[in-house]
């Protein structure tokens, strides 16, 4: 592919129409950094219509990469129909580009929420993932394997759509052993992740009416439960978390909650011990339950993580919701959730009825990782590694006087009156970085609201000072 024909005339990588730059240290790899800038200059017109692109063996030399590199980028833009091989003739770029039918979605780029904390391009400081350089992956090709090898020889059957056993025994394990969460695996329903944990919830219990949402809190969560039939309730969040009297004001008779009581998302602050007794309190008592979003419950940095909320009780009216997209991956889409011992056989029959878990290989991988004990050793590793990587950027901001606060796997900082944090972050991405709007968190967002949240996972230590210097200029330009 791109392999024919000769070079004469073609655009140069690093200088002309091309002048591709490529960074090893950003957390973008090569293939997508190549596949963006050549997209970039299709687009603007510097890579004109039928222009020939250099074969890929050429690129390749040019940039001082592996030919399968620069080849996986041709097919990228290939399958994005913005260029054609024409054998001998090369590779090169369409003439037109594909027509869209009236009515046709936008492309992804405009199309996507502006609220996308987890987007499809890494940049830095972007947060919802974990460390791209410190997994185990090697053990977890391994796994992956065997998982795979199993499910090519297993029965041909339906697979249980509670999840597989295996899993199930696993989780309810570390839940045991990390959140101090006693439940049996017939508790556990493993989904695809927080959204089709929190729908099973809702549609099962059959709840209506209203919810009580942190504020700030998750922003998809809140739509979520609006298209689930309940109308959220911003309940605000002080250093203690969620106002437990403040929601009981607004909404006495709310038929749930969604909490992060673990490490508030965003503002990383946990419940504090008076406000999950409040809590509990005011859900048996008024009939309504309680969804913990363990939302980086596992991976406290600072001090002993707080037990689940179900610790307490094992007969409160509390679901537990937990995803595998900070610690092992968000490809994954894998997450599970605990319920009452009381409500098993609800919950059995509503997944009986409508399916639930993802397939099998990858509960199996999973299962493995947790079961040898893999999954607590990375969890020790990297709370030490992001507490190290959280210190330096906080260095940085320190150094500058720049106010801020960590905020689970985050740093917090507000920014000068008068700009906006939406704004800035819209032209961070254009410089390879990806800060989230605090303000986009809130029910109703404010002026006072402005300020980023700087993801530290994938922000290494002898590169903090770099990176915040790229985005303190764009925040305090000359």
């Amino acid at each position: 592919m791109g392999r024919a024909g000769a070079t004469e005339g073609a655009p140069q990588a690093g200088s002309g129409p091309l002048a591709l730059a490529l960074d090893r240290a950003a957390p973008a790899s090569l293939t997508e950094q190549i596949s963006t800038g050549l997209r970039t200059a299709i687009e603007d017109g510097r890579l004109a219509p039928g222009g020939r692109l250099p074969s890929w063996r050429d690129l390749a030399s040019q940039l001082g990469v592996a030919r399968g590199t620069v080849r996986a980028a041709y097919e990228e833009l290939i399958d994005a129909q913005l260029v054609q091989t024409h054998g001998a003739a090369g590779t090169r770029v369409v003439r037109q580009a594909p027509p869209r039918p009236p009515g046709a979605a936008l492309p992804m780029a405009q199309a996507r929420d502006p609220f996308d904390s987890h987007p499809r391009v890494s940049g830095v400081f972007q947060m919802g993932v974990p460390a791209q350089d410190a997994f185990p992956a090697k053990p977890w090709a391994r796994m992956l394997a065997r998982a795979a090898r199993s499910a090519a020889s297993a029965p041909l059957v339906y697979p249980d759509g509670r999840g597989e056993p295996a899993l199930r025994a696993a989780i309810a394990a570390t839940l045991a052993v990390a959140r101090g969460l006693a439940c049996s695996p017939a508790q556990i329903f493993v989904t695809s992740g927080l959204a089709a944990s929190l729908a099973l919830a809702v549609r099962t219990l059959g709840l209506r009416g209203t919810a009580w949402t942190e504020d700030p809190g998750y922003p998809p969560a809140r739509r979520l439960l609006a298209a689930l039939g309940l109308a959220p309730q911003p309940v605000p969040v002080d250093a203690q978390g969620l106002d437990v009297a403040a929601g009981q004001a607004a909404a006495p008779h709310a038929a749930m909650a969604l909490v992060t009581p673990g490490q508030q998302a965003p503002l990383g602050v946990a419940l504090s011990p008076a406000r999950r007794r409040a809590l509990l309190d005011w859900a048996e008592r008024s009939g309504a339950w309680i969804v913990e979003d363990d939302y980086l419950g596992e991976l406290q940095l600072q001090g002993r993580a707080a037990p689940a909320l179900g610790a307490q009780d094992p007969e409160a009216r509390v679901l537990h919701i937990g995803t595998f997209s900070k610690t092992i991956s968000p490809a994954l889409r894998l997450g599970f959730l605990v319920v009452p011992a009381s409500e098993v056989a609800r919950f059995d029959e509503a997944v009986a009825l409508h399916g639930g878990a993802p397939a099998p290989l990858l509960q199996h991988a999973v299962a493995e990782f947790l079961q040898g004990g893999h999954q607590l050793r990375h969890l020790r590793r990297m709370k030490s590694l992001y507490a190290r990587r959280r210190d330096a950027l906080c260095a940085c901001l320190e150094a500058d006087g720049i106010t801020h606060r960590a905020a689970g796997l985050a740093v917090l900082l507000r920014l000068p009156d008068g700009v906006s944090d939406q704004a800035l972050a819209r032209t961070a991405r254009a410089h390879g970085l990806a800060p989230v709007p605090l303000s986009l968190w809130y029910a109703q967002p404010q002026p006072r609201h402005a300020g980023l949240l700087l993801g530290v996972t994938n922000v290494r230590e002898e590169q903090a000072a770099a990176h915040w210097a790229l985005l303190a200029a764009l925040i305090r330009p000359a």
